[in-house]
């Protein structure tokens, strides 16, 4: 893959390179320095008359524009799109989506959606996944999230659901948490948002990372072919490094350790090379089939199963180019809903027209006024020609002389079409016939809130479940209302008896009543993270910027080191070597190694997977507390851990492996690999073991016993 130039897109042309260039007023005039404000004497008072300070104070007392109410804290990545081939032709005039040939440039912004700009990454939260493409038809946005469902079904409701969810008003606590009262008050008394709810409480919530996560387009949206004929269609994005989460105890500890978590990882990837991929597919389904499903395609709250429908994967997006200026490109980007193309158009969803409307009344507010598509990042790759004049942010020196339609004094322009058969490019919106009565009532098609909630309970593996039931526990219990605690897990009821009366339990509540017999047993392989994961191959996913920590100390084995390393390297992972301090240490072979991290400054829950070397590193874990705490919990978090020469019997004193040190190899089902080989002797089998134990994310048969190989 290659890094894409900058000049691929129109807005490089707004940017400013300072290097080697002079200090100036915004008004191009040289300052001489900016250190000190203009005086009369040196201890005199300032002079009203210092145009740059004043110009500089004012500038700085403006600059911040109000964040966004939801998804205020994002990162934001450059990119491409390119559709695989020409299968989806026959359904829709999108050519970014039909020709192969053609190259889209994108920009995708990812966000937490609840807390402010300040909050952590690794809350738990529904996360944002929007992408613009750049195409040659003009801007389409796909302004999806993590979780293929939402909380409620008519827009109409969602200023009540942010108000709920968002900080109580007295105290402005708590902070990017759905963990409190008026939160829970709103989901027992809107049973509608209990599926949302399901994944908002599983392991979907918190993402290991942003390059790790699925996105779904949520609503039932509608292609529409050349001649103008329409198919519904769901749109997902899966991640090519595999969909995997962090624990909730590690999102705990990372929201101290390091609050930028997920942005710092995404950044870091794209640095270094390891460009994140997506790939797009699509659910289609043909109008004749809009009522054949036992729940309503219009419905927000509800996915259309793989197995009923499959997804088709249609084109690959590739993430290669940071932005240059957060604030700028990451900041001022502008998603909308209703920025669509010739051949995408919406559908009837009431909660997706409400969103038509919201998003573009947001950005008023936001960004200053009605031109904000002018900004460099929100900017078309074609050109725009509108009769829209001035107002707040006008970029455009306006130089034709008629800016109405229809007019004789300027030839007409810009021109609109009239013709009987407008061009293939012009967008022309589904033609259906519409008519009822006019009234404010939901459709009773809608009225099944608890069937997809259970299936998503169903479909969950046993410590998917287990996450669930622990996340529900932790939530309820910081609400302080035992009246909304009750009225919860009555609702839970409704969706598994049994997890209702396991968090009632917890949360000091009567158990609910048995709604068993409204239950089923359906499930669906495509909702489960644990590998085996439906739509993979047999392999498990790549180890491609895993975050590998080696526990070192002066004797360590640098040899058995080195080879592990470049064996990691091959594979795209990233190995760091954890010592008591940073700088230089001897190893085994006598040799200078560097250590990369002090203990004091990282914690096992930023890594993927741990090593304890050979050579003296008992010295290191048996007389640092730091350093046994490191391992002891990475391997609480059921991840990888290898030990290979003397580090086996570290691991044995543990009590994390029954290995002595004379094995071969032992690679148990608990994903523990060791080896009593050391320096160059490694095995290739111990090496490759560890690679796909780490390939797995998590080894959850940790607590099951001790299986040898």
């Amino acid at each position: 893959m290659e890094r894409r130039d900058s000049k691929d897109r129109s807005l490089d042309a707004a940017r400013t390179n300072d290097d080697n260039s002079w200090l100036t007023t915004q008004q191009g005039v040289r300052v001489e320095h900016t250190d000190d404000s203009l005086k009369a004497g040196v201890r005199g008072p300032t002079l009203l008359e210092d145009f740059h300070a004043r110009e500089k104070i004012t500038h700085f007392d403006h600059e911040r524009i109000p964040e966004r109410v939801v998804h205020a804290r994002g990162a934001g990545a450059y990119g491409y799109f390119k559709a695989y081939d020409t299968r989806l032709r026959d359904y829709t005039a999108a050519e970014f989506l039909t020709e192969p040939k053609l190259t889209t440039p994108v920009f995708v912004r990812f966000s937490t959606v609840a807390g402010s700009r300040g909050s952590a990454d690794t809350v738990r939260d529904v996360r944002g996944f929007a992408t613009k493409f750049y195409t040659k038809q003009g801007n389409y946005d796909l302004v999806a999230n993590n979780m293929p469902v939402f909380f409620i079904q008519d827009g109409v409701k969602f200023p009540d659901f942010v108000h709920a969810v968002k900080p109580e008003p007295a105290s402005e606590i708590p902070q990017a948490q759905s963990a409190h009262d008026t939160f829970w008050d709103f989901v027992w008394l809107h049973p509608e948002s209990l599926h949302m709810v399901m994944w908002l409480m599983s392991d979907r919530a918190l993402p290991r990372s942003y390059r790790m996560m699925q996105g779904f387009g949520v609503h039932t949206f509608r292609l529409v072919d050349f001649e103008g004929n329409g198919t519904f269609v769901k749109f997902h994005w899966r991640p090519i490094l595999g969909s995997h989460s962090l624990e909730w105890a590690e999102c705990q500890r990372i929201a101290g350790a390091d609050p930028d978590y997920n942005r710092r990882d995404l950044w870091d990837a794209i640095e270094a090379g390891q460009f994140p991929e997506f790939e797009l597919g699509v659910q289609l389904i043909s109008e004749l089939r809009e009522h054949d499903f036992d729940f309503d395609l219009l419905d927000p709250t509800k996915i259309v199963p793989e197995e009923q429908v499959p997804v088709q994967p249609v084109g690959r997006m590739v993430l290669n180019r940071n932005p240059q200026n957060f604030f700028a490109e990451t900041e001022q980007v502008a998603f909308h809903t209703a920025n669509v193309v010739p051949g995408i158009d919406f559908t009837n969803d009431p909660l997706l027209q409400a969103r038509n409307f919201s998003y573009l009344d947001t950005q008023l507010i936001r960004l200053g006024g009605p031109n904000f598509s002018q900004l460099p990042i929100n900017r078309p790759v074609v050109e725009v020609h509108t009769n829209q004049r001035d107002g707040y942010g006008q970029h455009t020196i306006h130089t034709h002389p008629t800016s109405y339609t229809k007019n004789s004094l300027g030839n007409g322009c810009p021109m609109s079409m009239t013709q009987q058969e407008p061009p293939l490019d012009v967008y022309r919106h589904y033609t259906q016939r519409v008519e009822g009565e006019v009234i404010r009532r939901r459709s009773e098609s809608f009225n099944d809130h608890y069937s997809q909630a259970r299936l998503f309970w169903n479909s969950m593996k046993e410590v998917e479940q287990q996450h669930i039931r622990d996340a529900f526990c932790f939530e309820l219990s910081k609400v302080s209302s035992k009246y909304v605690r009750q009225r919860v897990t009555e609702q839970i009821a409704h969706v598994d008896p049994g997890l209702a009366m396991g968090v009632a339990r917890k949360v000091g509540v009567p158990e609910p009543e048995d709604f068993g017999a409204a239950l089923h047993n359906d499930a669906s392989s495509a909702l489960s993270q644990v590998y085996p994961v439906a739509g993979f191959d047999d392999a498990p996913p790549s180890i491609e910027s895993r975050r590998i920590a080696a526990l070192v100390c002066d004797g360590v084995d640098d040899t058995g080191i080195r080879k592990l390393a470049s064996a990691l390297s091959a594979e795209g992972a990233l190995l760091d070597l954890i010592g008591p301090a940073e700088g230089a240490i001897r190893g085994e072979s006598g040799h200078s190694v560097d250590v990369s991290v002090g203990l004091s400054s990282t914690a096992s829950v930023l890594y993927d997977a741990v090593i304890v070397p050979g050579g003296d590193i008992a010295a290191l874990i048996e007389t640092n507390g730091s350093a046994k705490h490191f391992l002891l919990e990475a391997f609480k978090h059921h991840k990888a851990v290898a030990a290979f020469g003397a580090g086996v019997e570290v691991l044995r004193r543990n009590g994390l492996t029954d290995a002595e040190t004379s094995p071969v190899l032992v690679a148990d089902e608990e994903g523990v690999i060791v080896t009593s080989h050391s320096g160059q002797e490694l095995p290739d089998e111990f090496i490759r073991s560890f690679i796909d134990a780490v390939a797995l994310h998590r080894i959850w048969n940790r607590e099951t016993s001790h299986i040898t190989a």
